[in-house]
């Protein structure tokens, strides 16, 4: 297997995609009637006793932008694995619009159905250019061979032109990957994913490492996708948070213990007794 066979079959692992088709909009089955995209109910998770999720509930609307906050180990990480299928509960269920189960599915399957998820670190394909990740990014399920000499259709090219508009990298087109900042390494990482068009877009950490000025992009590209798509942000740089959020989720030790705007977040007791009381005394 030849150096780029390997890196790409790497980075192809290290995240489920689906298959790119513009002329076949095999979604047209999710019910999206009642405008809720995601329903999680009585979602419990445990590891060796300890709960990481305990009948968690969480509603995510149609072309919502939510931001979930919590301490280290409030859960997190585990509700997004749970949504994406790379970990089943213990009971409890997930469902996309009013009838697709998703703890019935695959993690491949649920990328297909619609749901896309970006970890907290960055994974392109730092030796090719910006414009080489979007195109294989459309052929990242088929193999090695087919994928580098894959001819893209005129649909496709005007896909990969709106994502690079979208994502603010345009001019930075033909610019090795690995030479990008790093807040164009995440965008580029979104667009990505946009370009499987997701209904669900889970964003980790993006802002992690960022300059103010990437800090402040970041935030009106997340904003830009909301509307056209659900777009939930887990995020502990809470400035960040008030900038995006209508509705900001917090988690304590696996369930939901507040939910509201950012006002009504930082002014309940309980947040402050156990998420943001330690800021406040140390102030």
């Amino acid at each position: 297997m030849s150096r780029f066979s390997k890196m790409f079959e790497g980075w192809r692992g290290e995240r489920q995609w689906s298959a790119f088709s513009p002329e076949i909009n095999s979604r047209e089955f999710i019910d999206l009637s009642h405008g809720t995209l995601l329903y999680l109910e009585n979602i419990t998770v445990s590891f060796d006793g300890f709960k990481a999720l305990d009948k968690l509930d969480l509603y995510i609307d149609k072309g919502e932008l939510r931001c979930i906050i919590g301490a280290n180990g409030a859960g997190k990480t585990t509700m997004m694995d749970v949504v994406t299928g790379k970990l089943r509960p213990d009971s409890g269920t997930a469902f996309l619009g009013q009838t697709v189960n998703l703890l019935n599915m695959s993690e491949s399957e649920i990328s297909e159905v619609g749901i896309g998820r970006k970890f907290q670190k960055p994974t392109v394909l730092e030796n090719f250019s910006v414009f080489d990740n979007l195109e294989l990014s459309l052929h990242a399920d088929r193999s090695v061979k087919a994928a580098l000499f894959a001819r893209l259709t005129g649909e496709q090219r005007d896909r990969i032109e709106e994502v690079l508009e979208i994502i603010g990298l345009k001019t930075e087109r033909e610019r090795i990957a690995g030479n990008l900042s790093h807040g164009q390494k995440q965008w580029l990482e979104i667009g990505i994913l946009l370009i499987q068009d997701p209904y669900l877009l889970l964003v980790d950490e993006p802002v992690a490492g960022m300059t103010v000025q990437e800090t402040e992009r970041t935030a009106e590209l997340l904003t830009s996708l909301a509307g056209e798509r659900s777009v939930v942000v887990v995020e502990h740089d809470m400035e960040f948070v008030r900038s995006i959020a209508n509705i900001v989720t917090v988690l304590h030790q696996g369930s939901v213990l507040a939910e509201g705007t950012m006002n009504e977040i930082q002014e309940d007791p309980k947040v402050k007794e156990v998420y943001l009381g330690s800021t406040e005394s140390s102030s």
